[in-house]
């Protein structure tokens, strides 16, 4: 008798695994959910309050400052939620606002401490280095496609990515021999987080959601996930999906919990309704310049607010709102 098939494991990354895949535990938790087409409406801080416990593993979705579900990210601030886990697949001002918030205490490292072409978060950076977040490091396509694998529900995603940088060196993967070409190929494994956090433009009671514009990974994040909880600009009724089917970016299925949040991404921008507040986000940095300054600022901005809708009254409200309005539709 021939012996089996052995796969050649050339090499692999020394970064830790802080979500093991298990793609049948998860079929296991996705087949057990009710799947009835019920109503899902409820409430930012009730929606944090339920799903987001202390230690889970959280993502958001968006790209850069594009569709931040910044209302769910600041009530896992006001709530103290802590030692959660972090997909910073494309993160921006949302990875900002959790590190201020002293959320996190490891992190799948992609794009977390930049803030795009307006700077660097002082205080993400200042974490990093005191070695307060536990790292693992990986490329925006292999964290990408961890999720993708993680959607489908097979345990890994065979890529060509990293292989021979230091990206690969301190990241999770394996790199093996290839049985049909034998050549390198890198293994990056599934990615399913416990909490998903996404806004959208328009969202029905059911969960159906629709999202304009740059996509990136977020249909794979809801699919991925546990819990997906959505926040959303406008709640419109199940009749707009079935009478457009094709606009339906994320089906019902795949979503827990619906907050209808107009504004929901500020100060991030949303497409085709508002432009971000650049002026905000410069002194979001500001503020990390001085510790003393930016503790009585997240108090003004976050602890001292009820929910979300008082934040955007102080950053001026609808009179604010309707300007980045405007310079989004260019009027």
């Amino acid at each position: 008798m021939k012996a089996g098939l052995t796969i050649k494991i050339l090499k692999k990354g020394m970064g830790p695994l802080f979500v093991p895949p298990n793609p049948f535990k998860f079929r296991e938790i996705q087949r057990n959910k009710d799947r009835s087409q019920r109503k899902k409406i409820t409430s930012v801080s009730k929606a944090i309050t339920d799903y987001v416990k202390n230690g889970c593993y959280i993502a958001s979705g968006g790209f850069g400052t594009n569709r931040i579900p910044a209302a769910l990210l600041h009530e896992i601030v006001r709530q103290g939620k802590k030692n959660l886990g972090f997909a910073g697949h494309t993160s921006t001002h949302d990875y900002q606002i959790l590190i201020n918030g002293k959320c996190l205490d490891r992190v799948d490292a992609a794009y977390i401490v930049g803030l795009e072409a307006r700077g660097l978060s002082k205080s993400a950076r200042k974490a990093h280095q005191e070695g307060l977040i536990e790292l693992c490091e990986w490329s925006n396509a292999s964290l990408a496609w961890r999720l993708s694998a993680g959607a489908r529900g097979i345990p890994f995603f065979p890529t060509y990515v990293n292989i021979g940088t230091d990206t690969f060196n301190y990241s999770a993967a394996y790199i093996i021999e290839c049985p049909y070409t034998k050549m390198p190929v890198a293994l990056v494994p599934a990615l399913n987080p416990d909490i998903a956090l996404i806004h959208v433009h328009r969202a029905d009671e059911a969960g159906n959601c629709e999202i304009e514009g740059i996509l990136v990974a977020d249909q794979d994040l809801a699919a991925a996930s546990k819990i997906t909880i959505v926040t959303c600009e406008e709640v419109v009724s199940t009749d707009y999906f079935r009478k457009n089917p094709e606009r339906t970016t994320i089906p019902w299925l795949c979503v827990d919990a619906v907050i209808h949040v107009p504004y929901g991404s500020y100060p991030g921008n949303m497409p085709g309704l508002y432009f971000s507040d650049e002026e905000h986000l410069k002194k979001w940095l500001e503020m990390e310049e001085d510790e003393d300054l930016l503790e009585k600022f997240l108090f003004e901005y976050i602890y001292s607010t009820k929910n979300f809708g008082e934040y955007l009254e102080k950053c001026g409200g609808m009179k604010r709102l309707e300007e980045l309005r405007k310079q989004e539709l260019l009027e």
